[in-house]
């Protein structure tokens, strides 16, 4: 047993030692928030699995999540940990608290939700524990649910917790006015901060501009009372709409994960961008001010602190879904309070979190011009040129292949008659290709910090999307007509609007060369890069949709993101080639890989039992329908063996 060892076991034996078992909100053994800690870092100081043995990882134990072969999904979960329990909730909405060395499930919640959206898709969970005696639930898991309701549970026995809302409910379509089924579906957990339980929302994309609105609500922890609210275009009302009236529609919604400084007293709001994500003439100027924007509110008031855009008058729909992480990064004046912003434009922006103002060099710069009838382009972008770029080179004609002569020659033709001016390039009528495409450079994953190394890992998706408007009179001028994907009315603008998830060949094969996926390490005290390596193999890729079983390391497309412990890994899932992955931070040499049952586009966590004492590394297996087919649903754990050598 090393040094490191050593230390670990000390630090927990002396917490046992004092109060019998671990403070729940230790982020030493325990993982108590999304991302660690309202901060976000997606870091842990645990350190009982080092570059030295990592190799002999075993899987500890795996939980099946039931689920239908043949249904969509989208498992994107982070499971938390406190005390001796997993919490982990499921497509459904359900949640199981799993015992932590054996994943037995030790209680199960049934959600029973109204049947309101087909939406699989909840991220994590919030844990709050009362700061004084509570005769009901003072410990709790709260959750946002796919039928529009913010939910709390007793964490010792998954019970609802009743004197919360309405027998532990809250209903979130209140104050929206009417809102189509399916229509307001919150997939994120809330960000708790000075006892309240901040929400978001999630609105479909390209659906319409009467979307319901985007406003963000804060509830008391305990009670689930509304506390406040941040409404775009009415910020004067502060909490409910006066009688007979409704929150503003359509404004940008906060669908991905917040992040929150409890000393601070701000909580931090990655924004979308009003719908439909190609077309923008008609949206609010409030709207134009806080789209594609991290926001800081006050965390008791809601009131607007400050705001930081990157992206202007978004037409590529590039919303923020990363989670802003919060760290304390060196300057030539000393540490500052830093906030990391990174975008699916590839673009990290870092910026002072009290007052919004970059630490790093941005410019705006000149970006092409023109768009479709009716809609106007903004003259300058933001570009973060004081960091690293993880956009990848602009595409050129000769970046277009295929693996036949034929589909390479499509690839070509498609990319001459789009048009193509390098980043930001605006919508046409005849068609455009943007890259980074929609699902990144960096989306909700976000990115991974140690501060006590101040190296920051991004995996970023290199990938481009080719769109085109289609009109109405193109489908019989019959707005109720059913379109398959991926045709979009975009109700309300004068276009349908026609993409792919990628750019790609009807071989289906992505028509750009590789690599497709990266990984890289940033040094944030010389913001310089000191690594970076393709993620990812060719494995479960192929034309026609054929999973072959090819390791040519090309770069995977990815989505969800790293953690990072305090031995110096990174962990990562996030590639359709199915492996789990541990890599070396300094050198970003792999250390040790697995297979999974299925994709992990999720994030993974770490704890240490208290019974055993192992450190575990927790991953949800079971892909997105968007990206992967559904082949089993797994929430894995991997530990060393009992002795290890």
């Amino acid at each position: 047993m090393n040094r490191r060892h050593l230390a670990a076991w000390a630090g927990m034996a002396a917490c046992l030692s004092a109060t019998g078992s671990p403070a729940a909100d230790s982020g030493s053994v325990d993982w108590p928030a999304y991302a660690g800690d309202e901060r976000a870092s997606h870091y842990s100081a645990l350190t009982q699995i080092t570059p030295a043995n990592v190799a002999q990882l075993r899987l500890a134990w795996r939980y099946r999540i039931d689920w239908p072969a043949n249904r969509s999904v989208a498992l994107e979960v982070t499971p938390l940990k406190i005390g001796d329990l997993v919490y982990v909730c499921l497509p459904q909405n359900d949640v199981v608290a799993l015992d932590a060395d054996s994943g037995a499930v030790r209680w199960r919640y049934a959600a029973q939700l109204r049947p309101w959206s087909g939406s699989t898709v909840c991220r994590g969970l919030a844990y709050y524990r009362a700061p004084t005696a509570t005769a009901e639930c003072p410990a709790r898991v709260l959750m946002t649910s796919a039928d529009a309701t913010l939910r709390a549970i007793d964490a010792r026995t998954g019970a609802p917790c009743r004197s919360f809302g309405v027998a532990g409910t809250v209903d979130l379509l209140l104050g929206l006015g009417a809102v189509k089924t399916g229509f307001y579906t919150p997939t994120s957990p809330p960000a708790i901060v000075r006892g309240l339980a901040v929400v978001g929302s999630g609105v479909p994309d390209n659906g319409e501009v009467e979307n319901p609105s985007g406003v963000v609500r804060a509830y008391d922890a305990l009670t689930g009372k509304l506390v406040w609210a941040w409404d775009v275009d009415h910020p004067q009302w502060h909490g409910a709409p006066p009688p007979g009236a409704n929150y503003s529609r359509n404004t940008p919604n906060a669908w991905s994960v917040m992040s929150a400084d409890e000393g601070l007293g701000l909580v931090y709001v990655p924004t979308g961008n009003s719908n439909p994500d190609y077309y923008g003439a008609h949206r609010s100027a409030q709207s134009e001010k806080y789209s594609s924007s991290v926001v800081a509110l006050d965390a008791q008031t809601g009131t607007v602190r400050w705001s930081f855009q990157t992206v202007h008058h978004d037409l590529w729909d590039y919303d923020v879904g990363a989670q802003p992480v919060l760290v304390d990064l060196p300057t030539a004046g000393g540490r500052v309070p830093a906030l990391i912003q990174a975008t699916k434009t590839g673009q990290v922006f870092v910026l002072d979190r009290r007052d919004g103002h970059p630490l790093t060099k941005v410019e705006e710069r000149p970006v092409p011009q023109g768009s479709g009838r009716g809609d106007w382009t903004a003259p300058t972008q933001p570009f973060s040129t004081g960091m690293p770029q993880f956009t990848g080179p602009n595409l050129t004609e000769e970046d277009m292949w295929g693996i036949t002569p034929v589909d390479a020659l499509w690839c070509r033709i498609k990319y001459r008659s789009a048009r193509y001016d390098g980043p930001m390039t605006p919508p046409s009528d005849h068609g455009w290709i943007y890259s980074t495409g929609f699902l990144g450079g960096i989306d909700w994953g976000s990115v991974a910090v140690d501060e006590r190394q101040d190296i920051m890992i991004v995996n970023a998706f290199r990938m481009a999307n080719r769109n085109y408007f289609a009109s109405a009179a193109q489908f019989g001028n019959d707005p109720n007509v059913k379109l398959p994907f991926p045709f979009y009315h975009q109700e309300g603008s004068p276009y349908f609007a026609v993409y792919t998830a990628v750019f790609r060949s009807p071989l289906g094969v992505p028509c750009q060369r590789p690599p497709y996926g990266t990984l890289s390490a940033v040094d944030m005290k010389t913001h310089k890069l000191l690594w970076s390596h393709a993620l990812g193999t060719s494995r479960n890729s192929g034309p026609l949709g054929w999973q072959l079983p090819l390791d040519l390391p090309m770069g995977s497309p990815n989505i969800g993101g790293s953690l990072l412990v305090g031995s110096g890994i990174a962990f990562i899932g996030a590639t359709l080639d199915q492996y789990f992955r541990a890599i070396d931070v300094r050198t970003g040499a792999q250390l040790w890989q697995t297979q999974l049952p299925s994709a992990a586009f999720a994030n993974p966590m770490t704890y240490l039992s208290q019974r055993s004492g192992r450190q575990y590394v927790l991953i949800a297996a079971g892909g997105n329908s968007l990206m992967a087919h559904n082949k089993g649903l797994f929430i894995m754990a991997y530990a060393l063996p009992q002795h290890p050598r």
